[in-house]
């Protein structure tokens, strides 16, 4: 018998007004979670697909949103079609910096999300409301990070106050620019993962900065 992987994950989806970067960071309880969850392309949006997880909703998003489509539209027509919705959550935010999200009724609790200018803060399985409100203050606070470094620090406040309740084990971070990777023939700025870490976000924070010095 298949059954669908549950992504029981705390994310933020986001854009960067400044640099038009476009990112996803997130942390669960569960195998690598960046191999599902997060997705991002420069010139659509970002998207964040997770608890029991269509993993078909992120390219399916982003070539709507390629299309401008828009967030709101787009997060309708993936949800929409979908026999399983109630227990899908999603986020996705597109280049004009709109931000819709979708938590559905079965999944487990904690879960929700928060919206605001540019970003969704999401999340189930959690300790409780505070995680998502701790990573929407974060990122909404003024810092001299850069983008990516500010999504992992959104991780970090969301752990601090409780996180997934069942632990950690995987993290992943994902920002597209246009030619921002591989000597200006890949659109991914970063794409890091952490499969399976006691201190997934740590270590993923460790693998930002070693990418830092190496490729920038």
């Amino acid at each position: 018998m298949n059954h669908a992987p549950c992504f029981s994950t705390f994310s933020i989806v986001a854009l960067d007004p400044g640099t038009g970067d476009l990112g996803v960071a997130t942390q669960s309880r569960y195998l690598a979670v960046g191999s599902v969850v997060p997705w991002a392309r420069f010139n659509a949006g970002a998207i964040a697909t997770q608890a029991w997880a269509n993993a078909s909703f992120g390219p399916r998003g982003l070539d709507l949103l390629e299309q401008d489509v828009g967030a709101i539209d787009t997060l309708e027509r993936l949800i929409e079609s979908d026999p399983g919705r109630q227990s899908r959550q999603v986020g996705v935010v597109d280049v004009d910096g709109t931000a819709a999200a979708f938590t559905g009724e079965e999944c487990q609790e904690w879960a929700g999300h928060v919206t605001g200018p540019g970003y969704v803060c999401l999340g189930n399985i959690l300790a409780g409301e505070e995680v998502v409100a701790a990573m929407a203050e974060t990122f909404e606070a003024p810092g001299e990070e850069d983008f990516a470094a500010k999504l992992l620090a959104v991780l970090s406040a969301g752990q601090s106050a409780g996180g997934d309740r069942r632990g950690m084990q995987s993290a992943a971070l994902l920002v597209a620019r246009e030619g921002g990777g591989c000597g200006g023939t890949s659109d991914f700025l970063a794409d890091l993962r952490v499969d399976d870490h006691a201190e997934p976000i740590e270590e993923l924070k460790r693998l930002y900065v070693l990418h830092g010095r190496l490729f920038t």
